[in-house]
């Protein structure tokens, strides 16, 4: 364990509301978010098995290791997109839907006199992160499943129908998931 005595300068702890500014702030993701990112992406990321199935009759069994990679690939690449999307998201709804939150809270905890008003904006800050994080990873999750399933058709039936089905499936998925995840981190 490494002292601070003699280093000149005093360990500072970060108030609740400096926590609350850095989780605001921070890319990373609760286990919650992640275990959700990654659930969608998996579920998502299974259906061009059947689409390449039915529509271009591979059969599963002989295609069953080409299927996996594919889809553990996609499942990573759209997990990807879902995380950068949302924070970049969760500012713009955060600004959005500040005074609406700073209203609907000021109703509630206007009645309380023994609250502070520093605990006050703490609750309304609070409140505006949760809203903000609930609104950004739903619709970011919506956004993407609707654009990777709007490039898989593209890819696969328009540009790449030509190709056998095997190399089909791994080029469209992939770049389906690709395309997905490079445009994410460009999103203002």
């Amino acid at each position: 364990m490494v002292s601070s005595r003699g280093s000149g300068h005093k360990q500072n702890k970060l108030t609740r509301e400096e926590e609350l500014l850095l989780q605001d702030f921070s890319r990373d993701v609760s286990t919650k978010s992640s275990a959700l990112f990654y659930g969608n992406a998996m579920i998502i990321s299974t259906i061009p098995i059947w689409l390449f199935w039915r529509i271009h009759q591979m059969d599963v069994l002989e295609s069953a290791l080409l299927f996996i990679v594919g889809t553990l690939l996609s499942t990573y690449l759209m997990a990807y997109a879902y995380k950068n999307v949302k924070f970049v998201l969760k500012h713009k709804v955060a600004q959005k839907r500040e005074s609406a939150v700073n209203n609907e809270m000021m109703k509630k905890l206007g009645e309380d006199k023994k609250m502070s008003k520093k605990e006050k904006d703490e609750r309304i800050l609070w409140k505006k992160n949760e809203v903000a994080d609930y609104e950004a990873t739903t619709f970011s999750i919506f956004y993407n499943n609707a654009l990777y399933l709007a490039l898989l058709i593209v890819i696969s039936f328009l540009i790449m129908k030509s190709l056998n089905s095997t190399f089909n499936y791994l080029f469209s998925v992939i770049a389906s998931a690709g395309l997905l995840a490079l445009s994410s981190t460009s999103t203002k």
